[in-house]
């Protein structure tokens, strides 16, 4: 994995933390991995395991497959994998044209919509 998919990853997880409005403290303890390594995560500083990354997957609510797809950098600007339609929530989460407050709106708009609140 090239640095800029290294960096890319660290700045959707950042996204994704934000939106799942936890602190950096509070996702380490959930996912049992420890501040400062998340900390460098995020910060584009190292690349995570499999296991860490699946373990983030479950605390932050994604799909494994969402964050691995996003880690190995085979995500498209528009969110979904190549010659893939993913779903609505992490087409949204995966939009780099829109900013965390954007992102945190329309997830809140599309689960009023789409139902009640779904966490996936």
């Amino acid at each position: 994995m090239d640095q800029t998919a290294v960096e890319a990853f660290g700045n959707y997880l950042r996204s994704q933390r934000k939106l799942a409005q936890l602190t950096l403290r509070e996702l380490g303890e959930l996912a049992e991995v420890s501040n400062p390594y998340l900390s460098q995560l995020e910060r584009g500083l190292h690349q995570p395991s499999v296991r860490v990354i699946k373990s983030l997957a479950k605390a932050l609510n994604l799909s494994a497959e969402t964050l691995l797809a996003q880690a190995a950098g085979i995500f498209e600007a528009n969110g979904g994998a190549p010659g893939e339609v993913s779903d609505t929530e992490a087409t949204i989460r995966a939009d780099a044209n829109l900013s965390d407050e954007q992102k945190a709106a329309l997830l809140q708009v599309y689960r009023s919509m789409a139902g009640g609140d779904r966490t996936a």
